[in-house]
């Protein structure tokens, strides 16, 4: 739907263009921008590469394995029904420890394998479990002491303070979580909703 709603206004931007004699203005921004996103690129894994060498230190350090167990109150608090020595705790603590320190991408491996171990648990169902949704609303909520991407583009857009923006950013995704636990907590509580069966004179179906 989106490749659809995206190819709709570049096609609109250009017949625009065209009627009102900017199609070169539109060219020459196209070009820009092309430059513009390379050097972002280029920018970016500079950062990435950086936060993510130090994620690296810190796990081999141990200092991973130190924030996993201060996190595993959160852990059983959050995620009741995994068991206490399985891999997904792993995962997810390494998981919210990357996200804290605004490594969204460095974040994605670590979540994609606690999915995968909370799948298990839940007997591969196409329904994912409670613990699966809470995980999910986690990451979207996302707590960050450093939105290390944020002050990238910041930085590359030419920003006189690009560390300025970490103040509201604490305080913002700190609400966002906070109301996203509470919501997953409300919402563990209520009855899981039975599937619907077709009944039928002599049976069900």
């Amino acid at each position: 739907m989106l490749n659809y709603l995206w190819g709709f206004m570049i096609v609109i931007g250009i017949l625009y263009a065209a009627f009102t004699g900017n199609l070169t203005a539109v060219t020459n921004a196209a070009l820009d921008s092309s430059k513009e996103a390379v050097t972002l690129c280029i920018t970016m894994v500079g950062v990435m590469s950086l936060w993510v060498g130090l994620m690296r230190i810190a796990e081999n350090c141990g200092i991973i394995r130190g924030a996993a167990r201060t996190l595993h109150p959160l852990l059983r608090f959050m995620f009741p029904n995994i068991p206490k020595d399985h891999k997904a705790n792993e995962y997810i603590s390494t998981n919210i420890i990357a996200n804290v320190f605004g490594l969204g991408w460095a974040a994605t491996p670590a979540g994609l394998k606690a999915m995968e171990e909370m799948g298990k648990l839940n007997n591969h169902s196409k329904v994912a479990s409670k613990e699966m949704c809470t995980f999910l609303i986690l990451n979207v909520s996302s707590f960050q002491l450093i939105p290390v991407n944020m002050i990238a583009y910041r930085s590359q857009y030419g920003s006189a303070n690009p560390t300025a923006i970490l103040g509201p950013a604490i305080i913002a995704t700190f609400f966002s979580t906070l109301a996203g636990i509470v919501f997953a907590k409300i919402m563990a509580c209520l009855p899981e909703k039975q599937p619907r069966t077709n009944i039928k004179k002599g049976g069900t179906l």
